[in-house]
């Protein structure tokens, strides 16, 4: 049985006009269940977010490009997801799930679909599917497409993982902040962690997931915070996401519209939000 609707049913037109080629680099799609059925053992299983209600929301939202998320829901299926970008072949690119072992031709099919990278999950609420050493070695096979990897780690995590992924021979996306308690201040050990793991040119973050992030509610603030601090020390690395349709949050359902009009407060000039909505997620996906 699937879980509960976790979009925001209408969701505002956002004030904010972004750039031409604004993307959207971290949503997801599931289902519909009846096409594309959740494995027995999924983690979670929630209600159908389908590419339809996708589509219409970044049309309304004003992004053109886009970088789906395999879901931990589908596992290592990604016919859902490659679904979805082949309806919009060129403009929609993807991230997926793998076994740490999958043969190199396995993932060059998924590349020629418009898949770019791997994700890999180190969240206690979702499977882990290799080690960081096992996923370092993947890594050398996606070397050869110019694919990245993408993690998903809790805060605590940091120190230990980061030594492992700098041996990495391809770019590493760090998932929505490393899931840093905003409310904990800029001051706080495991973001001072991710600062430093930042000054490493191999590392990538996404601004994603600022509702999670925050003890506070909308706008966000304390969340808000570093993600603006992060845009600043870091504009040429940082990439922003709706992560639509918000799997598994514990709060109120965010409005994707205002979200949108947060955005001016991470990336304040024009600049700022040249790159963080369209010359980073371009230069890093390829569109």
């Amino acid at each position: 049985m699937s879980g509960a609707v976790s979009f925001h049913a209408a969701p505002s037109a956002p004030r904010l006009k972004l750039p031409a080629g604004s993307c959207d680099t971290h949503c997801h799609v599931f289902g519909p269940q009846a096409v594309f059925p959740y494995p027995a053992d999924a983690r979670f299983k929630p209600a159908d977010a389908p590419k339809e209600k996708l589509f219409a929301l970044h049309d309304m939202l004003g992004i053109e490009t886009c970088v789906i998320v395999q879901s931990g829901a589908h596992g290592f299926d990604n016919r859902a997801t490659a679904d979805a970008i082949a309806a919009r072949a060129g403009r929609y690119k993807a991230v997926a799930l793998l076994p740490h072992n999958a043969p190199l031709a396995d993932i060059k099919a998924l590349d020629a679909q418009g898949f770019c990278g791997v994700r890999f999950n180190f969240m206690s609420h979702l499977a882990r599917s290799a080690t960081p050493t096992e996923l370092v070695a993947m890594a050398g096979r996606l070397a050869e497409l110019g694919w990245h990897l993408q993690v998903h780690f809790e805060a605590g995590l940091i120190d230990e993982l980061i030594p492992v992924l700098k041996e990495s021979p391809v770019p590493v996306v760090i998932d929505h902040m490393a899931r840093i308690d905003a409310g904990l201040g800029l001051n706080q050990p495991a973001y001072q962690s991710l600062l430093r793991a930042m000054e490493d040119e191999l590392f990538w973050v996404k601004v994603s997931g600022c509702d999670r992030a925050s003890r506070m509610g909308p706008p966000y603030a304390d969340a808000m915070a570093m993600a603006r601090d992060l845009v600043a020390r870091f504009p040429d690395r940082v990439l922003w996401g709706t992560d639509w349709p918000h799997p598994n949050h514990q709060g109120p359902i965010p409005d994707d519209g205002a979200l949108v009009d947060l955005i001016a407060e991470i990336a304040p000039s024009d600049e700022a939000m040249g790159k963080l909505m369209v010359g980073n997620p371009h230069r890093l996906y390829r569109f």
